[in-house]
């Protein structure tokens, strides 16, 4: 299991990182983790874009799952049945979350580990042999910061982004609307998650923190368009139920 591990995700990502850091990153550590993360990103997008896209529809519908529950609390059969042909007829899945989860803790935990053990001496072992290993590594964010050490600036930094990107996921509440129990937890969430975010990063590296930094900007701007795009969609739906309507009438 180890060596299956090691196989298809520590060492890519090692090999990926020093690539990254004798070439465009110009031998700078925190370019070469910036790079990696953008690749890593732009890989995962596709399964990404779907889930932030499912996430956002899954909020907008919890009115109406709310209702079908008050309808049919008496029928669970019925009740499930109503929820999947509500979830069929926008096209979501209700787990894109835990497979985008699924997916994701591979990878962090092979870059957990890795950026822990970027001061070791065996750091640099497990390079491919077209990959040189660097003569000493420039363990530094432009010279500025030392990513082997915590940062409060970076780890700051991760959870304002990661609240922002959190708050673009909210639907805008509509006036007189009263939350369900789900819908006010997810609006809890965008402050807990940048909270967990300080306590977890602060006492790590700040290399972690700089990964879920540049990590949490790139899903800021997938998160706008999305959100561009469901609005897009929405439009197009209005306009179309309002021509079905004008042919009607005629």
């Amino acid at each position: 299991m180890s060596y299956l591990y090691n196989l298809i995700l520590y060492h890519p990502l090692l090999n990926a990182l020093i690539f990254f850091y004798n070439t465009i990153a110009f031998h700078d550590l925190g370019l070469a983790i910036i790079f990696l993360t953008l690749l890593i990103r732009l890989i995962l997008f596709p399964l990404f874009h779907k889930g932030s896209r499912h996430q956002i529809v899954m909020q907008k519908l919890q009115p109406k799952l709310k209702k079908i529950q008050e309808v049919h609390k008496d029928d669970k059969e019925k009740q499930a049945q109503a929820m999947m042909d509500l979830y069929k007829e926008h096209q979501v899945n209700p787990f894109a979350g835990i497979l985008i989860l699924i997916v994701q803790l591979p990878i962090l935990i092979a870059l957990y580990q890795m950026f822990l053990r970027i001061l070791k001496p065996d750091f640099l072992s497990g390079l491919y042999g077209f990959i040189s290993a660097p003569v000493s590594l420039n363990d530094s964010l432009f010279g500025l910061i030392n990513l082997g050490e915590k940062s409060i600036l970076i780890v700051g930094l991760a959870a304002l982004a990661q609240y922002f990107q959190a708050r673009l996921v909210l639907p805008k509440l509509e006036t007189g609307h009263k939350q369900t129990q789900m819908e006010k937890m997810t609006r809890h969430m965008t402050f807990i998650g940048p909270i967990m975010t300080l306590v977890i990063f602060y006492n790590l590296p700040s290399a972690i923190g700089l990964y879920w930094f540049v990590m949490s900007l790139f899903s800021i701007f997938q998160q706008i368009l999305v959100n561009k795009k469901l609005e897009s969609e929405q439009i197009e739906k209005e306009n179309g139920k309002l021509g079905n309507i004008g042919q009607k009438n005629n």
